[in-house]
């Protein structure tokens, strides 16, 4: 059914944490990670390197809990709350940039096999650039060096792996490093922080919305389906010349705040964001068997009008 409405938070009586709202919250937290996923595959991140630094994030936010309630953040009770080993806990409380530091087995062994290739002496030349490799046979090839790191997958999907990411390429049965270093440029730190900061901000105003009584922060949105392409594109055009405006106006009022509240104790200093979204993919197609449901409903309403 095409629809057009807008959507914002309600107020949602305050969460009491149960078997039946983590259910809910972990159904809807998949669906929140999956962009974040493809993220993190995209720039060579797997799951067991999330999961390691998942940790220090969960026992930090369990001891913000734990004082916003006024309970003492013990190892024990911080252990109990964010269900992390006590043993972690500690280390981490103890030695957090250790603990932090620790590079886990989590990262792809594709990312690995690049690494090793770009750092590793034996697989330089004379003028310090990554050599071109054969695939396999004698001396040193990109099959010895992918075995150097791991004999558990073999070369051959190592290789199409890096193709696929477009790290290396490849002319008959040689291969060669598609760039000689494996550093983000500035501009991309840049960017992936600033994407980093407006995400987490956007989440932190709708969990305050969704788990607090205090008053709401501005988290609103419009959905809208059943749109053509060019209706899509001539919509998301109208987006930007909304955001421009919005945007030149909250530059000139918050810069006037600023210096109006300059005197402000350090203190009593708040920080704020004010951002936009747009997004459109593909509309998924209902299953048949709904869609067979939906005709046969809307085939009953009519008879009976």
């Amino acid at each position: 059914m095409k629809r057009v409405r807008r959507v914002g938070p309600v107020a949602p009586a305050l969460v009491s944490p149960g078997e039946e709202t983590a259910e809910l919250a972990l159904r809807h937290a998949a669906g929140l990670m999956a962009p974040v996923a493809r993220w993190l595959l995209r720039s060579g991140v797997s799951y067991g390197a999330l999961a390691h630094m998942l940790k220090p994030v969960f026992v930090e936010a369990a001891r913000e809990e734990l004082a916003r309630t006024g309970t003492e953040p013990t190892y024990s009770a911080l252990s109990v709350l964010s269900g992390v080993h006590r043993k972690d806990v500690r280390a981490l409380s103890e030695a957090p940039a250790e603990a932090a530091a620790t590079h886990p087995r989590g990262v792809p062994l594709a990312s690995q096999v690049y690494t090793r290739w770009l750092s590793a002496k034996r697989y330089r030349g004379r003028d310090g650039q990554p050599r071109a490799l054969p695939r396999s046979g004698p001396g040193i090839t990109f099959e010895t060096l992918a075995r150097e790191v791991s004999v558990d997958v073999h070369p051959r999907t190592v290789m199409d792996e890096l193709l696929r990411l477009g790290l290396i390429q490849a002319e008959g049965d040689v291969l060669m490093p598609a760039a000689p270093s494996f550093t983000p440029s500035r501009q991309r730190d840049e960017l992936t922080g600033l994407f980093a900061a407006n995400a987490a901000d956007h989440m932190a105003a709708a969990v305050h919305n969704l788990t607090t009584d205090a008053p709401r922060y501005l988290e609103q949105s419009v959905f809208a389906d059943g749109l053509g392409a060019d209706s899509v594109e001539w919509l998301h055009e109208m987006a930007r010349e909304a955001w421009q405006r919005a945007f030149e106006d909250m530059v000139k009022a918050a810069r006037q705040r600023v210096a109006r509240d300059d005197a402000l104790p350090e203190d009593e200093q708040q920080r704020m964001r004010f951002g936009i979204y747009f997004y459109s993919e593909p509309q998924a197609a209902a299953p048949a068997d709904a869609q067979a449901g939906a005709t046969k409903r809307a085939a009953r309403k009519g008879k009976k009008t």
